[in-house]
């Protein structure tokens, strides 16, 4: 089986060895993964792919020194083979949890540990939370455009087994009802969800009588579950439809059956035949068969068929939600910030890659009293029937004064790191707080809390009802207050100006 801890690209190994053979293996880094701008205009993403990396981490190590061969040939790296082979991750790893919304430079993973261990790791973590974070913030862009379910059954669009498989968990997370991909189901402990497509009709020869036989065979095949009949191989509304109703009528299947029944739509204009369907169903008596509607569907075509008052009672999307279709590449990034103790940062000309340095933490600010426990919040303690928001999150050095003065949930104030005129003051007793990053690998050991699937979009659910309207919306979204710590921003200055006393000390500026 393939070791997705070494899906990576060689130069973290090209670099490993310079580290190995200067002594410096073992001094003490920490990298931190965020994302600079969220794809589609969004304001935040959902965080997926956390589990996949903690057991990613655990595998590193688990190779012969002939797989390290393969890539690093010739004596000149025998013996950093030799070391490759046994190295085991011994670091810490802080993450948000799997359901989370993050926003733009927060660090969604923090990685503590040798600077080889955790230098080797930049890849895998990359390509797992990239590719799972598209996904999820896809999946709950395409639920936000309606309060109807939407499956997801994007397999066969996917990047691949392994993209079709964890997207499907992404999807799940990021607000779908249900996957249609058998390998998530069982490995995630959920149901998969699937009717017929239109080669099993036309298995019955291309006539009209040959579907309606197999509408008949497909119901009593399937007595006790949900039954969902595709009408739109031949013609929906002249034999599709009529064939449906009377493969029901005749089968016994109306409004009292258990299982739940309906028809799919997969073409042509859906808010008109929806509409048409529905009228014949009512006046055929089968008022409680539901309409699933599929066809290329995404968050803009759903709010489409909504705004026409279409007559659909749940969806189904496939590639637009597998392969992020609008946005495919996530744009996490992987940089270090600390090594040995100091705080460091990557300058660029793009003002926008400028990063935080130092080893960091970010507090979510959440209005309302503070309750009789204090005003630290564990996550599953927000109360939103309360009317409890989220009004900020800022990102702290770990332990400097503004992160100390949350904590003990004293008056702090934050000022907008881009206008100094802008500021925002919580008082004493005026809000609770949670830390975004747990704490998942101590010291190489997998500490991470087990949750469900369920439990993990359940996660996502909540938190989302704790943003306001406004910044759930799809189009135009108001953006939600995203700081840094005084200190923080006193240090990034600092590193940036002692860079720049440099740089023109050793390069003066040439004149004419």
């Amino acid at each position: 089986m393939l070791n997705n801890a070494y899906c990576s690209d060689k130069y973290q190994y090209t670099m490993g060895k310079s580290f190995h053979e200067t002594g410096r293996q073992q001094e003490t880094a920490v990298f931190n993964m965020f994302y600079r701008k969220a794809p589609e205009n969004n304001n935040w993403a959902v965080v997926s792919g956390t589990q996949e990396v903690i057991e990613m981490i655990g595998a590193l190590g688990n190779a012969e020194p002939g797989f390290f061969e393969k890539f690093l040939p010739g004596d000149n790296y025998a013996e950093f083979r030799k070391f490759l082979s046994t190295m085991r991750f011994t670091g810490n790893v802080y993450a948000m949890r799997e359901g989370e919304i993050a926003f733009p430079n927060q660090p969604i993973i923090t990685v503590e540990g040798p600077l080889i261990e955790a230098q080797v790791l930049e890849t895998p973590i990359l390509c797992i939370m990239n590719h799972q974070m598209a996904v999820a913030t896809k999946a709950s862009r395409v639920c936000r455009a309606t309060d109807r379910p939407v499956s997801e059954f994007g397999s066969r669009r996917a990047h691949g087994p392994w993209a079709a498989t964890y997207g499907a968990k992404a999807a799940i997370i990021g607000g779908c009802a249900s996957t249609s991909n058998i390998l998530t189901g069982v490995m995630n402990g959920v149901p998969s969800t699937g009717t017929m497509a239109h080669s099993f009709i036309t298995s019955y020869g291309s006539s009209v009588e040959g579907e309606h036989r197999a509408f008949t065979d497909y119901i009593n095949t399937h007595r006790g579950e949900n039954l969902i009949l595709l009408i739109d191989t031949y013609d929906t509304l002249r034999c599709g439809i009529r064939n449906a109703i009377r493969a029901f009528r005749e089968c016994g299947i109306d409004d009292n059956y258990p299982g739940g029944y309906g028809i799919r739509l997969d073409s042509g204009d859906l808010a008109y035949l929806s509409a048409k369907v529905r009228d014949m169903l009512d006046r055929a008596g089968l008022t409680k068969c539901r309409i699933f509607a599929t066809n290329g569907l995404d968050e803009y075509l759903i709010t489409d068929l909504e705004r026409q008052g279409a007559k659909i009672d749940s969806y189904g999307v496939g590639d637009a939600i597998a392969t992020s279709r609008a946005e495919p590449c996530f744009g996490n990034v992987y940089k270090l910030v600390e090594i040995s103790g100091e705080p460091v940062l990557k300058r660029s000309e793009d003002t926008i890659k400028l990063i935080n340095p130092g080893f960091q933490t970010t507090y979510r600010i959440i209005s309302g009293a503070k309750g009789s426990e204090g005003p630290h919040v564990s996550a599953k303690e927000v109360d939103f029937s309360a009317g409890e928001l989220f009004k900020l999150d800022v990102t702290c050095l770990r332990g400097d004064g503004t992160a100390r003065k949350i904590e003990a949930g004293e008056t702090f104030t934050v000022a907008d790191e881009r206008d100094c005129f802008k500021s925002k003051t919580f008082e004493a007793g005026s809000y609770r707080w949670k830390v975004l990053q747990g704490q998942v690998i101590r010291n190489g050991e997998n500490i991470a809390p087990v949750h469900s699937l369920a439990e993990k979009k359940a996660y996502f659910d909540d938190n989302l009802r704790h943003l306001s309207p406004s910044e759930r919306r799809l189009i135009n979204p108001h953006f939600y207050k995203v700081d840094i710590s005084q200190e923080l921003k006193e240090k990034k200055i600092g590193i940036l100006e002692r860079l720049n006393r440099e740089i023109d000390e050793l390069f003066p500026i040439f004149e004419g």
